[in-house]
């Protein structure tokens, strides 16, 4: 695989900083690290990276930045070099980060205008195992992204960050690898923003318990539940008070054997994209797909 191994964390603005701060706390069950009346750092029970949600205050809605991990100092260099000789953008080189954990990384934009961050030696958190039942998530499992020019955007992934593809649907949704799990990323055409960011749980039950949880406080399941086929996990759908879109899933495919894998090009239907075929909504029924306001704009910190 590539230099790039693992999913970090998103950084999100919102103009209701308070319900959005809420939401993640007493329905998602992330919990606090850092941070202060306009700034949190918020992390899941069962990782042990830093933080996987980063939130800040602001009149403008958008996603501020994706932050990818590498494993070591020269890395992170080597991927610099291979982002500048791309002409892609850089937002600053390699340095020490002032973010909670620390750590030496970089910023850059990708084809679509969005910040990535990529960075190593950042301090590692606390976590436990989760339990069956608790309902809550364990890590980030993989982020979404639209993008005017899909093929583009899933070329600069390969060919520049080094991530492979996994599958396709149709010609129209590209799920890509950074490490064994089927994906990390996924790829829809669109104007440029976040479709969702989706959260492992331990099982089926847990997505349900999730579920319930979310239901009790007032939020509906947006799509789901369902099985994909793609990485054939369970899904769950979910919008915050933001109007970003969430998910609890479980059982995504871990790929056994790197040198076989041959990727799948699946016909779209209504069965390929749900398995199951019982849950409510569908794609239609997910949060719009408007372009983002940040893109190829650095977030302020």
């Amino acid at each position: 695989m590539g230099k790039i191994t693992e999913i970090r964390y998103i950084g999100y603005a919102v103009a209701d900083f308070a319900a959005e701060r809420q939401f993640y706390l007493e329905q998602w069950k992330l919990h606090e690290v850092a941070g202060d009346a306009t700034t949190s750092y918020l992390a899941t029970e069962g990782s042990d990276e830093k933080f996987v949600v980063r939130l800040r205050a602001a009149e403008q809605r958008r996603i501020d930045v994706i932050a990818w991990a590498a494993a070591s100092r020269t890395d992170v260099d080597e991927l610099h070099a291979t982002v500048v000789a791309s002409g892609a953008k850089v937002v600053h080189p390699p340095r020490t980060l002032t973010t909670p954990g620390g750590g030496y990384g970089f910023r850059f934009f990708d084809p679509n205008g969005f910040t990535l961050e990529i960075s190593s030696d950042v301090e590692r958190g606390a976590k436990r195992e989760i339990q069956r039942w608790e309902g809550i998530p364990a890590t980030i499992s993989h982020v979404v992204l639209h993008s005017p020019d899909h093929h583009g955007t899933v070329k600069f992934y390969e060919q520049v960050l080094g991530f492979r593809v996994s599958d396709w649907l149709g010609d129209f949704m590209c799920f890509l690898r950074c490490n064994s799990w089927h994906h990390r990323l996924a790829v829809l055409p669109g104007p440029p923003c976040l479709d969702h960011v989706a959260y492992d749980v331990p099982t089926i039950d847990d997505m349900f318990r999730g579920a319930s949880r979310l239901k009790d406080a007032g939020t509906p399941i947006a799509w789901g539940p369902g099985r994909h086929t793609a990485g054939n996990n369970t899904f769950s759908y979910f919008a915050t008070p933001a109007g970003f879109a969430v998910e609890y899933t479980s059982e995504l495919v871990r790929i056994p054997d790197e040198a076989t894998w041959q990727p799948t090009v699946y016909k779209p239907s209504h069965s390929v994209m749900d398995q199951w075929g019982i849950g409510t909504g569908g794609p239609h029924t997910m949060p719009r797909s408007v372009a983002d306001g940040g893109v190829f704009q650095p977030p302020p910190f």
